[in-house]
């Protein structure tokens, strides 16, 4: 690994191949987050979808747990202020980034970790990893999504209970409401994270900006909609190629048909 750097509570790892890893690493706390840490974190994923080298994002914990939410001995300093304000807004941030994020979750995602995951674009969790909802729990009004998100993926009834009950999701559970794409053992899961973002690199990376950005922007919308937007982004794709792009994409094409390897994943 190249270029390392220590962000305080928030590790920051670049990689030769485009990989970057953001770690949050406050283990003594199970990676509650703290003012601070969350306006690092906002800062740093807006400087990592401004590097073009960086093509994937790894997010993960140190320690037992993923992030056990937000620090609450310090809650007015959290609490207090504009929750509109998506520079220091660290899921915004990870809402505008072009680059795909895979959240490796192990041990516990809570409520502000919870929102977190579910502001990656894959998920992939060990099998002792828990999904908690604690807002109703502790009479915090929610502010970065999950009220909203959880239900679209899971379904409102079992959105529903899950928060309104805080009743945690197991590991099994989440893979089988579809919540994470990949359940392993704690020792492989960022071994799978890595293989996932391999694979990702390996593609064409105009064209997985251009994916992500229309599958998310598309499921904001209604189907109809959702269909015209892929149409008129399909039309300024192919409108701004040349001749020689068509060509190119040919020759690739025509490189990769006879030997396409078998997926890993």
């Amino acid at each position: 690994m190249e270029k390392s750097s220590h962000e305080k509570l928030i590790l920051v790892t670049r990689e030769p191949n485009g990989v970057a890893w953001i770690t949050i690493n406050r283990p003594k706390s199970l990676n509650s987050l703290t003012k601070s840490m969350m306006v690092d974190l906002a800062r740093i994923f807006k400087s990592l979808d401004a590097d073009d080298s960086v093509r994937v994002i790894i997010l993960t914990g140190s320690g037992r747990s993923f992030c056990s939410g937000v620090d609450l001995t310090a809650a007015e300093d959290v609490f207090k202020g504009d929750v509109k304000d998506v520079e220091t807004d660290p899921v915004a941030q990870m809402e505008r980034c072009r680059k795909p994020i895979i959240g490796a979750i192990a041990g516990f995602a809570v409520t502000a970790g919870f929102e977190i995951s579910l502001a990656c674009d894959l998920l992939l969790a060990s099998k002792d990893a828990k999904f908690l909802d604690t807002h109703a729990r502790f009479g915090i009004f929610p502010s970065w999504g999950l009220s909203q998100k959880l239900s679209r993926v899971i379904g409102p009834n079992r959105a529903r209970e899950v928060s309104l009950t805080a009743t945690p999701i197991n590991a099994e559970q989440a893979e089988r409401w579809g919540l994470v794409n990949y359940v392993v053992d704690r020792s492989e899961l960022l071994n799978k994270a890595r293989q996932i973002a391999e694979a990702i690199i390996k593609n064409n990376q105009d064209l997985v900006l251009r994916y992500k950005a229309v599958i998310n922007d598309g499921f904001k919308q209604d189907l109809t909609r959702a269909l015209a937007l892929e149409k008129e982004r399909a039309y300024e794709y192919y409108d701004g190629m040349s001749k020689d792009h068509f060509k190119k994409m040919q020759e690739f094409i025509a490189g990769r048909s006879s030997s396409i390897p078998s997926s890993k994943l």
